[in-house]
């Protein structure tokens, strides 16, 4: 795409990539962690990873695989199941920081990084379902 300038989020971050990198590194983090692990199914950790890789790069204008592979996203349905208060809140967003982190500031600037951070933060607000 030399001397173009991105159509969108999702191209000026550098693509699947950028979300790869992002979304594997938070794996990382979550197969390790006592508090959201066991959220996860042990024989499907590749699955979790690329549908939060397709949700978040079809989000800021990648490609539809999210819907072509799962429909609509529908976060509030399909986190229903788990117990989700602020604790499992905050632990998950100090994963995604910490994800987020790794990526340098060339491939992900400040103005990019605080709307995807934001971003974070509201569907992880979304998904509280326990009120302690």
């Amino acid at each position: 795409m030399t001397g173009q300038q991105p159509t969108s989020f999702y191209e000026a971050i550098g693509g699947e990539e950028t979300f790869s990198t992002i979304v594997h590194r938070f794996y990382l983090q979550v197969r390790e962690d006592n508090l959201i692990g066991p959220m996860y199914p042990v024989d499907d950790w590749e699955g979790a990873e690329a549908r939060l890789k397709w949700f978040l790069a079809q989000y800021w204008g990648g490609p539809p695989t999210f819907s072509e592979n799962r429909g609509h996203p529908r976060l509030r349905m399909r986190h229903h199941p788990f117990s989700i208060g602020m604790a499992e809140r905050d632990r998950w967003l100090e994963m995604m920081a910490r994800a987020l982190d790794t990526v340098d500031e060339q491939t992900l600037p400040g103005p990019y990084r605080q709307a995807l951070w934001e971003h974070m933060v509201r569907v992880a607000d979304m998904l509280i379902n326990r009120f302690d």
